[in-house]
C-alpha cells in the first residue's frame, strides 16, 4: 500500500498554520516530501477568510478583537471560518498523482472521501450527495455575502440532511492543497457577530438560514466527541478513503523555515490579510 505522510501540527498562529501548508505544497513540489494528511488547529481561536474576500467590507474588525481572535486570509476561496472548537486537515498531493482526477470537482470528491470515512468512524451516517442542479447546490449554499460553509463543488458531505465540513481547494506548482474546517462544537452567534450585515434583521435572518443548513459532530452524535477521538477518527477515515497508509512523521527543518518565513512576510501582513 502506498505510504503517505501524517503531520499532526501543535496549535499554531494563523499566520503560521496557512505558512505551513504553503510549505509542504512547495516541498511536495520540489518531490522533497511524499503527499502529506496534515491535521492542526488554532491558537489563539481564528477567523479566516477565502483568497477573494473583501476583508474591511466583510469583516468587523472590532468584534474580531474585542473576542481575542486571531484573523488570515486563506490562499484558498470560500468564506469566511471561524477555527475555534474544531480540527483543521489539509491534503497536499500532486495533481498528477494516479488517484487525482484532472477534475477540480472529481478530485474534491476523491479527497473528500477521507472526510466522510471520518465521520462514519464517528458513527455517523454521512454520505456525500451528488448536487445535479443549481437548485440542489443552493440548497447547501453559504447564507449572505460572508458567512461559511464555501460550496467548491457538485458534491456536498452531509449529515442528517445538513453541512458537516467547509472545504476549499487551490493548486499551485502542478499541486492540490485541499484544506477545511471539522466542526466538533461552534459558536454561531460569535461568528455572525465578526461579519458584516446591512441590519440586525438581515443578521437574524441569515443565522437562521446557517442553523437550518449546517450542523457540528457534536449536535448529531448524541454524546460529547472530543477533539482527541475526533483526531483519532479522521486519522482512520483518510486512510481508508484515500486507500493509502499514513506514516506520521514531523514537518521537516526546511519546511518549518520556510513556513517561518512566509508567516512573517505574507500571512502575517496586513498587505496580505487587508489586501482586497
Amino acid at each position: 500500500m502506498e505510504q503517505w505522510r501524517y503531520v499532526l501540527t501543535e496549535p499554531m498562529s494563523p499566520a503560521m498554520n496557512m505558512a505551513v501548508d504553503e510549505a509542504i505544497l512547495v516541498a511536495h513540489s520540489e518531490g522533497k516530501v511524499p503527499p502529506t494528511v496534515r491535521f492542526y488547529t488554532w491558537d489563539p481561536a481564528t477567523l479566516s477568510i477565502g483568497y477573494f474576500q473583501k476583508a474591511e467590507k466583510e469583516i468587523n474588525f472590532d468584534a474580531v478583537k474585542a473576542n481575542n481572535l486571531g484573523f488570515v486570509r486563506r490562499a484558498t476561496g470560500g468564506r469566511a471560518v471561524l477555527h475555534d472548537a474544531e480540527l483543521t486537515y489539509s491534503v497536499i498531493v500532486s495533481e498528477d498523482h494516479p488517484k487525482m482526477p484532472s477534475s477540480v470537482t472529481e478530485a474534491y470528491k476523491i479527497i473528500s472521501l477521507g472526510l466522510l470515512h471520518g465521520f462514519q468512524q464517528l458513527g455517523l451516517k454521512a454520505e456525500m450527495v451528488w448536487l445535479a442542479s443549481e437548485e440542489e447546490k443552493e440548497k447547501y449554499s453559504s447564507p449572505g455575502s460572508s458567512a461559511c460553509f464555501d460550496s467548491p463543488s457538485w458534491y456536498e458531505l452531509v449529515v442528517e440532511g445538513k453541512k458537516v465540513a467547509g472545504s476549499a481547494q487551490t493548486r499551485q506548482k502542478g499541486v492540490i492543497l485541499q484544506h477545511g474546517s471539522i466542526l466538533i462544537d461552534m459558536d454561531v452567534d460569535l461568528l455572525f457577530s465578526l461579519l458584516n450585515f446591512p441590519s440586525d434583521r438581515v443578521r437574524e435572518r441569515m443565522m437562521e438560514s446557517f442553523r437550518q443548513k449546517a450542523v457540528t459532530i457534536n449536535e448529531v452524535s448524541g454524546r460529547h466527541i472530543s477533539l482527541a477521538e475526533a483526531i483519532e477518527a479522521f486519522h482512520i477515515g483518510f486512510a481508508t478513503g484515500l486507500g493509502v497508509q499514513l506514516v506520521t512523521e514531523p514537518l521537516t527543518r526546511e519546511e518549518t523555515e520556510m513556513a517561518r518565513e512566509l508567516a512573517r512576510t505574507r500571512y502575517g501582513t496586513d498587505e496580505w490579510n487587508l489586501r482586497r
